[in-house]
């Protein structure tokens, strides 16, 4: 997406830069103030108190359990928030209800006005958003700012479709008779987001659900509330400026049962669910159960293959962001390299110099690469992912430590990891959500479009090769099977022009560019007699 380029430019001129200095750089420290206290104004800027209310369905309030919102760099409390209860969410899909209602009578041009005011007010605060991402979840400023600014160019997309969405006109085989197809809002989008990416997921789904007229009702990670406050109070602002019922995007925080109600609610006709394959796999089928619709955007597991006649200086650099890109946590994070047997040392050892000039600390310090993992939980994860490797016969080849000294020891931060495996071991096959990177070898291309494709997900894949052949055979029906397939581009850093997703059990959604928008929307096929008389078709007499 239009952002994502944004956070690939600015991380690989800082990784790149890290490529060509032979200093080995020390993990940085962290200033030990209240996290609150240290970040007041741009917390306050953004209408969020060290007390929250959770629910927003024209009204906020919360009547659940109170939620911490925990800084990953330290594990203090930023801020609490009063989540919502089954009965908050019931309450707010009656309210978005009778919201659509009024938002569906507007024209699709007329839509697309508000989505521009919706957009001018988030880049307005372009910034402090995207340092409260970088605070809440754990990622690097400049990817903080640039997950804003991906929500910002979606809206800038759907503003354009609202002038260039269309139905076809069909040619009918009956003499006075047209068939047009319509396509009119679905009603109500439920967004369920995870947390490593806390605003652009619910901005990909609220902007394209917009613009073809439903209401959204959006359930946040229980990890990220703080964003999703930001968020919504920014777009309450612009619905009452434009004279709309604010409850058109509602909120309700909270946990397992506040997302079940939404999941398992017809007035919800819609679900887009972002997070794991397990999770997801229920949630696809209690939507089908109630003959709703869903997108589906869980695991990745994604794979780059070096070619021998790859340009290895640009795929280290490409692989080094797409490893270590938000500490591993994105869905498109590079998890497995597949590299050509003979150029296999030379990459892997300009690799592990690259990693050793990684900078990991503080993602709101300069010149940092790699921030914590977001989640204590996902710190032990990585200890056990790192315990199977070894069991299983594979090697690390650099990291392969959780940082216990000095500042960083408060925190959930973790080495970036190189490993040397087999494409047969159960680690390679079973995505972990953190930075560590697989490598192994291959012999034809053939065996490394077998290796990338034998593996249950089939989200983001990737090839660096200066041989036409192989590209074309890469993008070919006889290529990778995943949903997004890049040449000489890392796995991450996709376009909003395009559609995101993947197949297998990354779960075949679809979300953003291309025809995505259909997915929101009630498919029509209407036929319009203008005859006079009643010809049926295929020919059929009926007296």
């Amino acid at each position: 997406m239009a952002s994502r380029i944004l956070n690939r430019s600015s991380l690989l001129a800082a990784t790149n830069a890290a490529l060509k200095t032979s200093k080995v750089l020390k993990p940085t420290t962290i200033r030990s103030l209240s996290t609150y206290d240290k970040h007041k104004d741009v917390l306050e800027a953004l209408g969020i108190s060290k007390q929250n209310k959770g629910v927003f369905d024209g009204e906020w309030k919360g009547s659940g359990s109170v939620m911490q919102s925990i800084n990953p760099v330290n594990n203090e409390v930023i801020a609490e928030v009063t989540t919502g209860s089954v009965q908050d969410m019931d309450t707010a899909l009656d309210k978005v209800v009778e919201a659509q209602k009024i938002w569906r009578e507007y024209t699709i041009p007329q839509r697309g006005q508000v989505l521009l005011a919706m957009r001018n007010a988030l880049a307005a605060n372009l910034q402090p958003l995207g340092k409260l991402v970088a605070l809440e979840m754990g990622k690097i400023l400049p990817e903080g700012v640039g997950e804003v600014q991906e929500y910002v160019d979606v809206l800038d997309y759907a503003l354009g479709l609202s002038r260039s969405m269309s139905g076809s006109f069909i040619p009918s085989e009956r003499p006075g008779h047209a068939m047009i197809e319509t396509w009119n809002p679905l009603g109500v989008t439920g967004v369920i987001s995870a947390f490593n990416f806390p605003v652009a997921v619910y901005g990909w789904n609220q902007a394209i659900a917009f613009v073809t007229g439903n209401g959204v009702i959006w359930k946040p990670s229980p990890t990220t509330p703080l964003c999703s406050l930001a968020i919504t109070t920014l777009l309450e602002k612009v619905l009452r400026e434009q004279n709309l019922p604010p409850s058109l995007c509602s909120l309700v925080t909270g946990g397992t049962e506040v997302g079940h109600k939404l999941v398992t609610d017809k007035r919800a006709n819609l679900i887009s669910f972002t997070g794991s394959t397990a999770v997801g796999k229920k949630v696809g089928i209690t939507v089908q159960e109630r003959f709703g619709k869903h997108i589906l955007e869980l695991g990745g597991n994604n794979a780059i293959i070096v070619t021998e006649d790859a340009d290895i200086e640009m795929a280290s650099r490409a692989i080094l962001f797409a490893a270590v890109g938000t500490a591993g946590q994105r869905c498109t994070t590079a998890r497995r390299l597949i590299v050509q047997e003979s150029v296999y040392d030379k990459l892997v050892g300009k690799l592990k110099e690259a990693y050793k000039q990684v900078k990991v600390g503080d993602p709101l310090d300069q010149g940092i690469l790699c921030g914590p993992l977001h989640t204590k939980s996902a710190v032990e994860a990585y200890e056990k992912a790192l315990k199977d490797i070894k069991a299983q016969g594979g090697d690390i080849l650099y990291g392969g430590a959780v940082i216990k000294d000095g500042e960083l020891a408060k925190g959930n931060f973790v080495m970036p990891t190189l490993t040397s495996v087999t494409a047969d071991m159960d680690v390679v096959k079973n995505e972990v959500f953190v930075p560590i990177l697989h490598t192994m070898k291959y012999k034809t291309f053939d065996e490394a479009i077998h290796m990338n494709n034998n593996v249950a997900q089939g989200l983001s894949s990737s090839v660096f090769t200066s041989d036409p052949a192989k590209i074309f055979k890469w993008i070919g029906p006889a290529g990778s099977d995943c949903g997004i397939i890049n040449v000489n581009i890392p796995t991450n850093g996709a376009e909003i022009g395009g559609a995101f997703g993947g197949e297998k059990e990354t779960g075949g959604g679809r979300e953003s560019g291309s025809d995505s928008w259909k997915q929101y929307c009630r498919r029509g096929t209407c036929t319009i007699n203008y005859s006079g008389q009643l010809p049926l078709a295929q020919g059929i007499n009926f007296g």
